[in-house]
């Protein structure tokens, strides 16, 4: 089960956390991830990262300004956001999957678990 939290309203330019706790399965054995979808639109990939050492993996549009991590200990993984923009406002879903492969981290059908979504909304 993945519990998201931490959206909210934050004006253009600002920061937010978002926190994705993962119970029932210790979450080092999982792919951690996350995807978002804006009003009218599909559900796109933002970020992804398998090891709590290694490098994370970005969409182009937040990359630079989003930050994903991961805590095994805690079984959460976070993702800092800063410099928001008001494209950015979206419901942000954290996904997990023990296999997905980097070149498929884009796709939401490789993904096995997903979380509720919190929302995210930037004022301009």
């Amino acid at each position: 089960q993945l519990q998201a939290s931490g959206g909210g309203l934050v004006q253009a330019g600002g920061s937010l956390s978002l926190s994705c706790v993962v119970s029932g399965r210790p979450m080092r054995t999982y792919v951690m991830g996350w995807f978002r979808q804006a009003p009218g639109k599909e559900r796109e990939f933002v970020a992804a990262k398998k090891y709590v050492d290694g490098y994370g993996n970005y969409a182009e549009t937040v990359k630079g300004r989003f930050t994903i991590s991961r805590d095994n200990a805690e079984n959460t993984v976070t993702l800092q956001m800063n410099s928001l923009r008001p494209e950015d406002t979206a419901v942000y879903y954290c996904a997990a999957d023990p296999s997905v492969i980097t070149s498929s981290l884009p796709s939401q059908s490789a993904w096995r678990y997903w979380g509720q979504g919190t929302l995210v909304t930037v004022s301009s």
